[in-house]
């Protein structure tokens, strides 16, 4: 499985901007599979953002994104995408999509087996 995340860049306070993550390698649809983001701020260590089953339903997501973010895949696609409105200085930070196996949703890195390259998010004035 190989992940490819884009979509990052500057954006002010208060805007937005949409992360995607394209996932190759694999036929996800035929496999239990979970997508999630994570973030990594400077000189913090990496924390969950979202996750979302392959085959869709609940989402999961960090309390302090909630309402802001949403998470989204395209199956036909084969991409998970990741909205992020109501910006904030606090959000910047180099965000990665990974997967792991089976339909549980997961907070936990340890839990993710596939990990794309970051794309770095940078909210500010």
């Amino acid at each position: 499985v190989q992940l490819q995340a884009s979509g990052g860049g500057l954006v002010q306070p208060g805007g937005s901007l949409r992360l995607s993550c394209a996932a190759s390698g694999r036929t996800f649809s035929n496999y239990a599979m979970t997508m999630g983001w994570f973030r990594q701020a400077p000189e913090k260590e990496r924390e969950f953002v979202a996750a979302i089953p392959w085959r869709g339903g609940r989402r999961y997501y960090l309390d302090s994104v909630k309402d802001r973010f949403f998470i989204s895949r395209d199956i036909y696609e084969n991409t998970v995408s990741l909205q992020m409105n109501s910006l904030k200085a606090e959000d910047t930070a180099v965000y990665y999509c990974a997967a792991k196996l089976g339909y549980e949703l997961s907070r936990y890195q340890k839990d993710y087996s596939y990990w794309g390259q970051g794309t770095l998010v940078t909210v500010s004035s």
